[in-house]
């Protein structure tokens, strides 16, 4: 008997040690005979969609999807400092502990991130990566470079009015003859225009003739003032022919057969185009008669209605070019010769001239012409996009880059502007990143961050502390301004 009771007492020996072994060498099993000792503690369970809704025990939302875990290391390093609330609708009011409106509305916290946020420029706005790719954030950079313009305008052909001729008679009379008679005719010149009978010409040849009768009579005279008045009172009479436009080669045929003559010519002053004829053969003329307009169109004016806003880009001597459809396929090169000193009171446009050679008479006064002034540059200007600048009528202002997703607004000061793009006179430098869209929403959100900002202000913390209720009252303050200190004008 002793015997045996040693053989099955050494058998379940043995059967023990086996069982042991594969017991600790099942995972299940080291799972749970380990000490947890480095498994940090689970505080609650939180909805994988609303990270507002927790539940103490683990779950599954509406989806089947299992509840995540909220350890106790990671909820202290994501739960951020509540430095206060403030109200959903108004930033100006405040409140030490969670609070709701008179509409039921939570108050939302206020963080001690957005606090550090006061040493940067005032409005300065964090968006992160994803938010910026959601609102289409685009950025540009400002740029030094030259700024050029080019005005298009609509011109119109015009005489160049330091070459136009009105002619008229100098005496009253009679049209005898006249020998250019059709407008559009060229003529050079000293052209013999026209014969004309006037009484006043001819009693002017008959005091010309005495006179010289006089003179030939009296030039052996022994007395010096009487030779000297002959001489004086021809040389009035020739004068007084001349003033009367009577021709110098009419005048010496005078002096030579001292014949009056009933008709007297009138000569084209200068070369040009005749224009217009204002009297015909026959007819009666006074001075106030315009016989002739003669123009010379071998160089034409182009009067040319620009924009104010173009104004400061124009200046004498910049180069034009001009097409016509009346002349397709060439292109005219002028100069601007003149601004206009004064505005157009219906159009609020300003007049400019334009000069151009015309040689083979192909501009016609009173055509239509498209007219490219190639205006001045202005060198070394600093340039952004126009889109960039956010014009709020007082100020203008543009956002600008500090760091991959935080903006900053600046006032700028605005120089000229073309094709798109602005000159900034101040507030940018070259290299500078600024927000070419979206700019509206971030400025939204900058003043938002900015009332924020006034209220983190030292002596509000100060006030907050003191005025506040206690919070073991659980009575939350219901849209009542904070004393001094909360409030910001």
């Amino acid at each position: 008997m002793n015997k045996s009771a040693f053989i099955i007492a050494l058998i379940m020996l043995m059967l023990g040690l086996v069982g042991g072994y594969w017991l600790a060498s099942s995972p299940q099993a080291r799972e749970h005979l380990t000490p947890q000792v480095n498994q940090p503690n689970i505080l609650f369970y939180r909805n994988p969609m609303n990270p507002d809704i927790t539940s103490p025990i683990p779950a599954k939302d509406g989806m089947g999807m299992d509840y995540i875990p909220v350890y106790a290391e990671q909820s202290k390093s994501s739960s951020p400092e509540i430095l206060f609330y403030r109200h959903p609708i108004n930033p100006e009011i405040t409140s030490a502990i969670p609070a709701q409106d008179q509409m039921g509305m939570e108050y939302v916290p206020v963080y001690a991130a957005e606090k550090n946020a006061i040493n940067e420029p005032t409005g300065t706005v964090n968006i992160d990566g994803v938010t910026v790719q959601n609102i289409g954030v685009r950025t540009a950079t400002a740029m030094q470079t030259t700024l050029s313009h080019t005005v298009r305008a609509v011109g119109r052909v015009a005489f160049d009015e330091q070459r136009m001729v009105h002619l008229h008679p100098k005496t009253e009379g009679w049209i005898e003859q006249l020998n250019v008679n059709k407008t559009g005719q060229w003529v050079q010149k000293n052209t013999d225009l026209l014969s004309i009978y006037s009484p006043q010409l001819v009693a002017s040849q008959q005091e010309y003739i005495l006179a010289l009768s006089n003179l030939k009579a009296l030039q052996n005279s022994p007395i010096a003032d009487i030779r000297q008045g002959a001489k004086e009172l021809v040389e009035s009479s020739r004068e007084r022919l001349k003033l009367l436009d009577v021709p110098l080669h009419q005048i010496h045929d005078l002096e030579r057969t001292l014949k009056i003559k009933k008709n007297l010519h009138i000569h084209a002053p200068e070369s040009g185009i005749v224009m217009e004829i204002g009297a015909r053969e026959g007819q009666f003329v006074t001075p106030a008669t315009e016989i002739y307009m003669i123009a010379d169109l071998s160089k034409v004016w182009v009067l040319v209605d620009i924009y104010e806003y173009e104004l400061p880009w124009v200046k004498q001597g910049d180069a034009v070019e001009m097409q016509l459809a009346g002349v397709p396929g060439k292109t005219f090169k002028g100069q601007l010769a003149y601004i206009y000193p004064y505005a157009q009171a219906k159009t609020r446009t300003i007049k400019v001239r334009l000069v151009f050679d015309n040689p083979d008479l192909l501009l016609k006064p009173e055509m239509f012409a498209e007219v490219t002034i190639q205006a001045g540059t202005q060198l070394n200007a600093i340039v952004i996009p126009s889109e960039a600048v956010i014009r709020s009528g007082a100020r203008n202002q543009v956002f600008v880059v500090r760091s991959p997703g935080k903006f900053t607004p600046r006032q700028v000061t605005l120089g000229l502007a073309s094709d798109g793009k602005v000159a900034i006179l101040e507030g940018l430098q070259a290299g500078e990143q600024i927000v070419v869209s979206a700019q509206f929403l971030l400025d939204s959100e900058s003043k938002l961050r900015e009332a924020t900002a006034k209220m983190l202000e030292p002596q509000q913390s100060t006030n907050n502390a003191m005025d506040m209720p206690d919070a073991s009252d659980n009575k939350p303050i219901e849209d009542h301004k904070p004393p001094i200190g909360h409030q910001h004008d």
